[in-house]
């Protein structure tokens, strides 16, 4: 069994950006919005089942890779729209990864920060431009955002 911990943030500047790699486009629907929750992911030229039990800063999660052309019929076909449209960098600050995630389409606007720990009481440096943590705060969850007219409001 895998165990996700992970803490995310609202970013409130774009100077994570000069630390940035590459992004990655991802697109991403649900299954099931639900618990659990099931999401097919298409990142790049990669795709992915992850199923997610529940919880906020740490809960179990299972990834499959699959095949990239299943993965775009099932979005088209069998996840609710709309989809989510975002591209995501990688940050390295203090030694440790954010993944930074621009979101297009109905959540144009959105940037969020996470970061993936060992163990939820993990200490770690928080870049200048991250702003509010938004971990327990259930419209930041994906699946959430999957259903949302917009942005959610502050």
């Amino acid at each position: 069994m895998g165990t996700e911990i992970e803490r995310k943030f609202l970013v409130t500047s774009d100077a994570w950006r000069s630390e940035a790699g590459p992004g990655t486009r991802f697109r991403q629907g649900y299954l099931n919005a639900g618990t659990p929750v099931v999401r097919i992911r298409q990142a790049g030229s990669l795709a992915f089942l992850t199923i997610k039990g529940p919880g906020l800063l740490a809960r179990a999660e299972y990834e499959y890779p699959i095949p990239v052309d299943d993965a775009a019929a099932m979005l088209a076909s069998l996840c609710p729209p709309p989809i989510i449209d975002k591209t995501r960098y990688s940050v390295i600050h203090d030694g440790l990864c954010w993944e930074v995630d621009e979101f297009a389409g109905h959540l144009a606007g959105l940037v969020l920060a996470e970061i993936e720990l060992a163990r939820p009481d993990q200490p770690y440096m928080r870049p200048a431009w991250l702003g509010p943590e938004v971990t327990d705060d259930l419209r930041y969850q994906n699946s959430a955002l999957s259903r949302a007219p917009g942005p959610p409001s502050a």
